[in-house]
């Protein structure tokens, strides 16, 4: 399960004390702590967050969770977390990240496959990082572009096949889920990992599966009970079959060669991905931060750990108040959902004409008329780490005060995508 050797990551001190539950801080103290700073400014409640860890380790029943960086993009909470019991290893999403991260951490899956040349040739270059960082692949034509980025010398590069998760019915005519990967069968899974091991620039360690219409659809969402229905329907079913041929498939490549792990799931299917034999770690990032589209789960309910704050700036009539900014839409198809919430004052809600703008969001609602010039508008985002994608500091709070100030990584001068 994971790696055999012990790392930095996974080290932790034994106190027979057991610690106070972490807490999530009520809206008056987070009022109290930020009522200095100067929006717009984004917060983590940390008792929150460590309150969402904890539920995610709880549902996972023991298994280890590998960290979605791409879920908080701040490299003090990446560290913070994977100092947490039931947290291992990082899951990257590009592979300058990963070699950036991999100076601090041993165990680092980048999660999606790359094609960054100069970026291969660093890790190839250096047999720390190579063997810190293990590359994803799901075809012969990623081992093809990696070999001709790299010299054919050097330390073995460590890989995982991406097997895809989607669930197809009809003969392939209806495809539920991710188009992530065309490895889809064992025998495919199996004639991939034949083609690795052919290779001595290459050692598979690990396959990984991430089944993205189970956990990243929500099963509770408002709307007509006969669409709940419908998703509900579809997950159970893509569960059963999952299982199996995941199943097949990890028994396929480990009668070719042992491996290191088996990553599926995310943060809205830690039980179900968890409960299956084949699989030994568990890959999540987003229940941490809780944003707006994990809201509608039946499984879980995580407290709301981050924000973001907007000052009023106009008054345009009665019923009416816009923000400075706000236009922080959320990646995937575009709908309502990907739109930021505003949660505070409690009974605003956004102009379905105008929406988040880029410089400016007009809300209405019922708590429009008691806001000010001035007042703030606590919003948050419909995804996890998008948010650090506009702010370069995050102000980490503890009850009613800041217990710190930490970049995030476009503060420390980073755009991995």
């Amino acid at each position: 399960m994971g790696r055999s050797t012990p790392t930095t990551e996974t080290t932790h001190t034994t106190d027979r004390s057991a610690p106070p539950a972490p807490r999530p801080a009520s809206f008056p103290e987070l009022q109290r702590a930020t009522a200095g700073l100067q929006p717009p400014f984004a917060v983590v409640d940390l008792g929150a967050l460590r309150a969402n860890a904890a539920q995610m380790v709880r549902r996972v029943g023991g298994k280890p969770i590998r960290l979605a960086s791409k879920s908080l993009r701040c490299r003090r909470l990446i560290g913070d977390v994977l100092r947490l019991p039931g947290f291992s290893g990082v899951l990257a999403f590009t592979l300058p990240e990963a070699v950036w991260l991999a100076a601090d951490h041993e165990d680092v899956l980048v999660g999606y496959p790359t094609a960054d040349a100069p970026a291969l040739r660093r890790l190839a270059g250096d047999p720390r990082l190579a063997e810190r960082v293990t590359l994803m692949v799901d075809s012969v034509e990623h081992l093809d572009l990696i070999a001709s980025a790299v010299d054919p010398d050097g330390p073995p590069l460590r890989v995982c096949l991406d097997l895809d998760a989607s669930l197809r019915l009809v003969g392939g005519r209806v495809h539920l889920g991710m188009r992530r990967s065309p490895l889809y069968s064992p025998e495919q899974t199996r004639a991939l990992a034949l083609a690795v091991l052919a290779r001595p620039r290459f050692r598979l360690v690990g396959v990984m599966a991430y089944e993205g219409q189970i956990a990243g659809v929500g099963d509770d969402q408002p709307g007509p009970a006969l669409a709940r229905a419908a998703v509900r329907l579809m997950q159970r079913v893509s569960t059963r079959e999952l299982r199996e041929r995941r199943a097949a498939a990890v028994g396929a490549v480990r009668a070719l060669a042992p491996l290191e792990f088996v990553n599926g799931g995310g943060t809205g299917s830690l039980e179900t991905t968890s409960a299956e034999p084949a699989v030994t770690e568990l890959g999540a990032g987003s229940g941490l931060y809780a944003p707006g589209l994990f809201d509608h789960y039946r499984r879980f309910r995580p407290s709301p750990a981050a924000h973001f704050v907007l000052p009023v700036v106009r008054r345009p009539g009665n019923r009416h108040a816009t923000v400075l900014g706000g236009g922080w839409t959320a990646s995937g198809p575009a709908g309502a959902d990907r739109l930021p919430l505003p949660v505070r004052p409690a009974g605003l809600r956004l102009l379905p004409r105008e929406g988040a703008g880029e410089v400016q969001t007009p809300l209405t609602g019922r708590a429009a008329d008691t806001l000010r010039l001035g007042d703030r508008v606590w919003f948050r985002h419909a995804k996890a780490g998008e948010l650090c994608e506009r702010v370069n500091e995050l102000h980490l709070v503890e009850g009613d005060r800041i217990v710190d100030v930490v970049p995030t990584y476009r503060g420390e001068g980073h755009a991995f995508l």
